[in-house]
């Protein structure tokens, strides 16, 4: 780049991409084009794209696959997912084909409880501010009621409201920590709203509270804003059958595998650096269905991974036991999903998604969402215990390889006869498309 731009924001979408092309690639046609190739040929839907987010100049496309035959509390559904990498799509979809003939998945929404907080700082008699609050705390109900009423209706809105004394962190700091009901919203708006009117009442009522004195009036709001963290608003996913049960093509002694199974849960419970991993193929389903679904999946990665440390140590999402011959693999993540509002009634993929699912209620579509991390880690650990990682995930990763060459037809044929029987790896296909190519 060799100048700055500036007014870039008030450019058209044309502007923009010109302004780019010329100022960043050697060949700025050639970049053009393939901006102006990912746009959507239905300008309406394109208009709508562009709006979603600032500065656009083309469509980012990520694949939306189905994973079919998941049996949750006994009825089938097809998952939607939105994801780039290879086998994820494949592996939820096998491990939903294995236990829809042993039970299926049972998911159960523990808690809804979702949190705000008004952060702020008060100099003086930790006392007066606890008698201010108590004396005050009917005000920030009633003085929400016009941003609650709609909620209301639905079954929502403010759950309660408590003074958090958080000095022994920082001098002088305390919190109006707030819990929410948002129904099938995700709820962050109205959530955010209500926090700015608590702040807004906290600071006037204080100006007229007679036993603070005036330094004591001069509460500072430093920012009030939803939480991410919603460790009371949890999604239990499980499956469980007779170990013996466990028995198929991979697993000829189920009893072996389910030890090494439980083991390699075990491991992820107390290594950090393998729960790491291990949690981020729980989020390679979660993700995938909370991106399809149109909802914040860097939201959800935050409250998941805090969650996960909540001991004080990073450790396993997921679960599992023998128990009088019975094997039992389960997760409990939090979860603050919605089904009204945001993308979900705009992205024409979105609301295709929800519809797949039947519409569900946010409560719905928690299970869906755990269930599939569930199914995602179930066929991860199968793997892992059993015939290695690599030989499902590189057969899958093949036909990047095979993009990334440009293979032709003939090409494809014969490079797939023979990694049916032999291992994949990446210097290995490199190797005979070369040698094809002689």
């Amino acid at each position: 780049m060799n100048n700055p731009v500036t007014g870039f924001s008030k450019l058209s979408k044309e502007e923009k991409i010109n302004w780019i092309a010329k100022e960043y690639f050697s060949t700025p046609a050639e970049a053009i084009i393939l901006l102006k190739n990912y746009w959507n040929s239905d300008e309406k839907i394109q208009k709508l794209h562009d709006e979603f987010i600032e500065n656009t100049i083309t469509n980012f496309y990520i694949p939306l696959g189905v994973a079919p035959n998941f049996l949750i509390n006994g009825k089938y559904s097809t998952i939607p997912m939105a994801i780039e990498e290879s086998s994820v799509v494949a592996a939820a979809s096998k491990s939903a084909k294995f236990w829809s003939t042993r039970g299926g998945f049972k998911a159960t929404v523990l808690n809804t409880e979702k949190i705000g907080q008004v952060h702020f700082i008060f100099k003086g008699d930790i006392s007066k501010l606890e008698l201010f609050f108590v004396q005050t705390k009917a005000k920030f109900f009633a003085e929400t009621e016009s941003i609650t009423k709609n909620m209301q209706k639905r079954g929502g809105g403010i759950l309660d409201i408590v003074l958090n004394d958080k000095t022994n962190l920082l001098p002088n700091y305390f919190q109006l920590h707030a819990t929410f009901e948002t129904k099938d919203s995700m709820g962050a708006n109205f959530i955010n709203s209500c926090l700015e009117q608590f702040a807004k009442t906290l600071k006037e009522e204080a100006l007229t509270y007679t036993l603070f004195s005036e330094t004591e009036k001069d509460i500072q709001v430093i920012m009030s804003i939803l939480s991410n963290y919603v460790p009371n608003c949890i999604v239990r996913a499980e499956v469980s059958c007779p170990v013996n049960e466990l028995a198929e093509k991979h697993i000829e002694n189920p009893q072996d595998f389910a030890e090494r199974f439980v083991q390699a849960v075990q491991i992820a419970e107390v290594e950090p650096f393998r729960a790491v991993t291990h949690n981020k193929g729980i989020m390679n389903g979660v993700d995938a269905v909370v991106l399809a679904t149109g909802n914040d999946f860097r939201a959800v990665e935050a409250g998941i991974h805090a969650y996960a440390a909540k001991s004080g140590q990073y450790s396993s999402l997921s679960h599992a036991k023998i128990e009088n011959g019975l094997f039992t693999f389960w997760l409990e993540i939090p979860l603050a999903l919605g089904t009204v509002g945001g993308l979900t009634s705009l992205h024409p993929l979105v609301k295709l998604s929800l519809e797949m699912l039947e519409n569900p209620s946010a409560k719905e579509l928690m299970q869906f969402v755990a269930v599939a991390g569930l199914a995602q880690n179930f066929a991860a650990l199968r793997s892992l215990t059993t015939t290695g990682i690599q030989d499902g995930h590189m057969k899958m990763h093949l036909n990047n390889i095979l993009n990334q060459f440009d293979a032709s037809d003939d090409e494809r044929i014969l490079i797939r006869k023979h990694f049916k029987h032999n291992a994949v790896s990446h210097s290995a296909v490199v190797e005979m498309i070369e040698n094809l190519r002689k």
